[in-house]
């Protein structure tokens, strides 16, 4: 006898929609901070992307029954796990964590939580949904296409938040040296909390930026080096 899917589109929806109102809330009190928010133009194609992932997954999965064999038992159970690993990034990061990339002076790289152990565990949990929802449902080509997209996706975002967090005093072990940018510290999906800086005048120590270039250049470059 099958089983009803038809509960985890709208599930994974809400979750989003919360999610999106806790980063508003947040990128709110950050701003407020003197935060700097590091290329938004990126975060819309995100946004994008996982509208469109679900709309997939519903369309493709329709009409949402799934038999009751290992694979299905295996999906939910893996899906438990990685929405655990996914809200625990969450709380550890508490008013820091966000859906867009956003800097505030004085920060450090936040070590607990599941960051004990993983250096993007938010983005590893994303990863992992993108695989464990499609197989779930068996939308084939849902997670063939999606996941390749993701990945893509992420690979520009981790970048982006790491230069970010190369602007932390105590993330050069972790993360590489430091380089010049005004204002970072992160309130975004990456792993920061309040501290200090090491800094020379209003710049952060590190690699200069080339004389004649604006901050959005210097990041636009470091992004392809």
């Amino acid at each position: 006898m099958d089983m009803t899917t038809a509960w985890v589109p709208p599930m994974v929806a809400a979750q989003r929609l919360i999610e999106l109102w806790l980063s508003a809330r947040n990128r709110r009190r950050l701003l407020s901070r003197g935060g700097v928010e590091f290329r938004p133009e990126t975060y819309r194609t995100m946004v994008v992307l996982h509208a469109l992932f679900l709309a997939s997954l519903t369309l493709e999965s329709h009409p949402w029954a799934v038999p009751r064999d290992p694979l299905t038992w295996g999906c939910m159970a893996a899906l438990a796990a990685v929405t655990i690993l996914r809200y625990w990034a969450i709380a550890a990061l508490g008013e820091f964590w966000n859906t867009r990339v956003i800097v505030v002076p004085g920060a450090r790289v936040v070590r607990s939580g599941p960051y004990r152990f993983l250096r993007h565990p938010n983005y590893l949990a994303i990863v992992l949904e993108f695989l464990i929802l499609p197989a779930l449902m068996r939308a084939p080509a849902t997670l063939v296409l999606f996941s390749a997209a993701n990945l893509a996706v992420l690979r520009q975002r981790i970048r982006i938040e790491e230069g970010a967090l190369r602007g932390c005093a105590d993330s050069a072990d972790r993360f590489g040296a430091p380089f010049v940018s005004r204002n970072p510290e992160n309130g975004y999906n990456g792993p920061i909390e309040a501290g200090k800086h090491r800094r020379e005048g209003s710049s952060m120590v590190g690699t200069p930026r080339k004389s004649a270039e604006s901050e959005e250049e210097y990041f636009a470059r470091l992004e392809f080096e």
